[in-house]
């Protein structure tokens, strides 16, 4: 489990990104670089980071399914995401 503040970090950077997207979008189609480095630093997209939307985890994380490797395992094994099953052969 990711600390609680770490998560809330993460969440504060999303709504940031939010914030600011159409202003960085203006200004990078202008070309005004000088106007994109007084935005914040974390209104940059290129500084969020994938984490498990269960535990926080930011490794191992499987983007179709928002969880992290062993998440979706357990999640998988106990039947709870559709269409999927465990090979055998």
């Amino acid at each position: 489990m990711a600390k609680e503040s770490i998560k809330a970090k993460e969440v504060k950077r999303q709504k940031l990104v939010a914030k600011y997207a159409a202003k960085r979008a203006a200004l990078k189609e202008a070309g005004d670089y000088i106007g994109l480095q007084k935005l914040p630093k974390n209104a940059s997209p290129v500084r969020l980071h994938n984490r498990c939307q269960l535990t926080g985890r930011p490794k191992g994380y499987m983007r179709q399914f928002g969880v992290s490797r062993i998440n979706f395992r357990e999640m998988a094994l106990a039947g709870l995401i559709p269409g999927i099953t465990k090979a055998s052969w």
